[in-house]
C-alpha cells in the first residue's frame, strides 16, 4: 500500500481550473528521468478530478493501478493518489484529517488565492510519510488489527497450555 501524492486545491464552481494550494509527492519509486513528468501528471490529474468533484461530495477515480480519492468541502478539495490496495475508508479518513489541519493552519485565506502556491506545507509532507500505513489514518482499522493479533496470541497460548487441541490459526 502506497500513497504517492497528497494535494490541496481550490475548486471554483464556475468551471475554471482548480488552484493548487499545497502539494506533497513521493515519486522515489519512479525512475529519475520520469519524476518531473510524473509530478506534472499528478497535478494535471488532480486538477481534473477536483474540477469534476461537486461541492460537498467525495469520489474515487481509478487510473491504471492508482486510485485518486477526492473530497470537495465547499470548494476546498483534498486529493490523495494511492495504489489500488490502500483501503478507501482509510483514504477518506486521511483526507478529512488533512482538510481539518489545512483549515486550522490557514483558515479561510484559501478563498482569496489566485495562483498556485509553490512553498511547501510541512504538515502535508509529514502526513504523506506517516499515513503510508492505513491504520494510522483509520483508528477502527488499527483497533481491528490489534484485536486480530491478540486473538492469534491467545490461541497460540491456549494451544501451548493444552486448552485447545489442534486448533487452526485464523
Amino acid at each position: 500500500m502506497k500513497i504517492t501524492a497528497l494535494l490541496v486545491a481550490r475548486s471554483d464552481p464556475d468551471g475554471s481550473d482548480p488552484i493548487i494550494l499545497a502539494n506533497a509527492t513521493d515519486v522515489s519509486h519512479f525512475g529519475f528521468f520520469q519524476r518531473s513528468s510524473v509530478r506534472e501528471f499528478i497535478v494535471f490529474v488532480g486538477r481534473t478530478v477536483a474540477k469534476r468533484t461537486p461541492p460537498d461530495q467525495r469520489q474515487s477515480v481509478q487510473h491504471e493501478e492508482y486510485k485518486v480519492h477526492c473530497y470537495n468541502k465547499g470548494g476546498l478539495c483534498v486529493l490523495g493518489f494511492m495504489d489500488d490496495h490502500y483501503p478507501v475508508r482509510s483514504a477518506f479518513s486521511l483526507l478529512n484529517q488533512v482538510l481539518d489541519e489545512y483549515l486550522k493552519a490557514f483558515g479561510q485565506s484559501w478563498r482569496t488565492v489566485r495562483e498556485d502556491k509553490t512553498e511547501p506545507w510541512p504538515y502535508l509532507n509529514e502526513a504523506l510519510t506517516k499515513f503510508q500505513d492505513p491504520a494510522e489514518a483509520d483508528k477502527l482499522l488499527k483497533i481491528q488489527r490489534e484485536l486480530d493479533e491478540t486473538k492469534i496470541i491467545l490461541r497460540i497460548r491456549s494451544r501451548d497450555l493444552g486448552i485447545i487441541k489442534n486448533s487452526p490459526l485464523p
